[in-house]
């Protein structure tokens, strides 16, 4: 796969995400050159249920929510370094064999028609506790540029599906985010929910994480009419370059718009929430107009077998996860961001205005030493 980062020789990055799942932090070990990226490695470390829950009361305004934003932002930076540590032992590698970590942060808040993105992490502190570069806060220089500062993944898509283009890529984690890949354009958008409402019914109705393999909602039916009330909410027909996240499509969200449903069984609540996401990415994928061929799929999603199966059925193109050309559907965030890092050292830009709507490429992340 070939990349856009300076040097020839071979160069170790990581790359690590807490998506809008929240359900802990995923981390990728990365070998890019100028012509390839190459994943060698990857560990996750998951959140306890009581940080998941910390996490969560700080997605709305709450007493105090200073002071715990500060010290959740302490026990991630432990957190990722330990993410970080239990990769390179897997793969017996020592910090001093990477060029620099990029570190994501856990998004709380996500407003940028209000001109801010709020990523929680100490960049200072991982630095220290990892023992190697950070590179971190990458959103805020597209949003300085009147951007969304999100997705940020497409313009790595790019690079990693080329070979295939044209094609489109969809990253399900929390939040679903489609990007299309031409032969002279990229774009992308977040098209609406990805797993954030499946998981959230698995685990109201059953006490389950999330719906494994799409079990639950295959053995539901999906309610037509909770189904067309949702997809009649604005965001799905605002055009791009839109991004949204948990702090809109929440469990307040889907509360709100069942409200007159309380008969529906866990099975086909969980079958109505995941069409709606099928539904969303098919209405997003449609009125895009592409000429791509195939959708390639990456993120949590790409391993719900029922999502999948609506997905294939909803699309006029050949739907397969991103495993079928060598790259598990959940190294493709992490390895994003290893990539996001290399290009944040090198000093090229990432940001692509075309995907966020910014008045001009940017340099993103911030960049702290240990």
């Amino acid at each position: 796969m070939r990349t856009k980062v300076l040097e020839d020789s071979p160069r170790l990055f990581a790359g690590a995400m807490s998506g809008t799942s929240l359900d802990g932090i995923d981390c990728v070990i990365v070998e890019i050159t100028s012509r390839q990226i190459k994943t060698l490695n990857r560990a996750s470390v998951p959140f306890s249920p009581a940080f998941k829950r910390d996490l969560e009361a700080l997605l709305v305004s709450g007493p105090d929510e200073l002071r715990r934003a500060a010290l959740a932002s302490n026990t991630l930076a432990e957190l990722y370094a330990e993410a970080f540590y239990l990769a390179l032992k897997d793969a017996n590698l020592t910090p001093s064999s990477v060029t620099a970590l990029g570190a994501h942060g856990q998004t709380v808040r996500h407003a940028p028609q209000e001109a801010f993105s709020v990523q929680l992490l100490n960049g200072a502190k991982l630095a220290l506790c990892a023992g190697v570069p950070v590179v971190t806060d990458f959103r805020s220089a597209d949003i300085a540029t009147g951007g969304q500062g999100a997705p940020l993944v497409p313009a790595f898509h790019a690079e990693i599906f080329a070979p295939f283009m044209p094609c489109a890529v969809l990253n399900i984690g929390g939040i679903a985010n489609l990007s299309f890949i031409g032969h002279d354009s990229v774009s992308g958008f977040d098209c609406g929910p990805g797993n954030t409402l499946i998981d959230y019914v698995a685990r109201k109705t059953l006490g389950m994480p999330f719906d494994r393999d799409g079990h639950l909602a295959a053995s539901g039916k999906v309610s037509s009419e909770l189904l067309d009330k949702m997809l009649r909410d604005p965001y799905f027909a605002a055009p791009p370059p839109k991004s949204t996240g948990r702090e809109y499509f929440n469990e307040a969200w889907l509360q709100e718009k069942t409200k007159d449903f309380k008969d529906l069984s866990p099975e086909d609540l969980a079958a109505t929430v995941t069409a709606l996401t099928a539904q969303a990415v098919c209405k997003a994928f449609c009125d895009a107009k592409t000429d791509a061929r195939r959708l390639f799929v990456c993120g949590g999603g790409a391993l719900n077998g029922e999502l999948m199966r609506l997905l294939q059925k909803a699309l006029p193109v050949c739907v397969v996860s991103s495993e079928d050309v060598g790259i598990h559907p959940m190294d493709v965030e992490g390895a994003a961001f290893a990539w996001l890092a290399a290009m944040r050292v090198d000093g090229r830009p990432a940001g692509r205005p075309a995907v966020t709507g910014a008045s001009r490429e940017t340099i993103l992340g911030a960049l702290y030493l240990p």
